[in-house]
């Protein structure tokens, strides 16, 4: 499919709000699938520090 201009390639034939966001839906899924096993592991190397720290200073 070739368009007339950078325009009509954004507007996909009047279909670019649906393939625009369906884009969009998809990179955030994907950003938070990458993203919260990273924060997770984060929150847990925290928790144990704490809990080192509690056992430690008893």
């Amino acid at each position: 499919m070739s368009f007339a201009s950078f325009s009509d390639f954004l507007a996909m034939g009047h279909h670019g709000l649906y393939v625009w966001s369906a884009y969009g839906i998809c990179l955030a899924v994907l950003a938070i699938n990458v993203a919260e096993p990273i924060l997770a592991r984060k929150r847990y190397l925290q928790q144990e520090a704490r809990r080192l720290r509690r056992e430690n200073g008893k």
